[in-house]
């Protein structure tokens, strides 16, 4: 498989999720199954189906992150030069040119993107055109209600 840009954040997130998953969530619906066990014929026991059902999403999003995770290529973006130009990982300052309102983004993976929160996956529009470039530059997004240009105020290694 092909190796997933993470930032050091986004890590982290993913590990403390795994191990809330393995340390708590998978040890409560194991002991939930047991209980239900107890409480006889398992064919029509909805506690035990519906403990089972959960211990099965429980472990499919386990092995989701541990794939995630031997998959990843964390980058520290505050270990790299300071060159102005746009990374995975930096801190945007974009202004609007038609509005001149002005957004912040950090480029994150895609497991990592919350839009509400300022972090845009390295895949969305708005990141593949601004990928490359250097503070100063304009950039044309395509969005569906047409094309929208950016100036890069600054890119930022936070």
């Amino acid at each position: 498989m092909n190796k997933v840009p993470m930032t050091v954040a986004g890590e982290a997130r993913l590990r403390k999720e795994l191990e809330q998953l393995k340390g708590e969530a998978r040890p409560r619906v194991i002991a939930a199954i047991a209980e239900a066990r107890e409480h006889g014929d398992l064919k029509e026991n909805a506690e035990y189906h519906a403990a089972r059902e959960q211990q099965g999403f429980i472990e499919g999003r386990i092995q989701e992150i541990e794939g995630k995770l031997g998959n990843a290529q964390v980058i520290d973006v505050t270990k790299l030069p300071q060159t102005g130009k746009v990374i995975f990982g930096v801190t945007v300052e974009l202004i609007n040119l038609d509005t001149d309102e002005q957004v912040r983004y950090r480029i994150v993976g895609e497991d990592e993107a919350d839009i509400k929160q300022g972090l845009i996956s390295v895949t969305s529009p708005i990141a593949r055109a601004l990928i490359g470039k250097e503070e100063g530059d304009v950039v044309v997004v395509k969005t569906p209600g047409g094309n929208v240009e950016y100036e890069i105020g600054g890119v930022e290694h936070l």
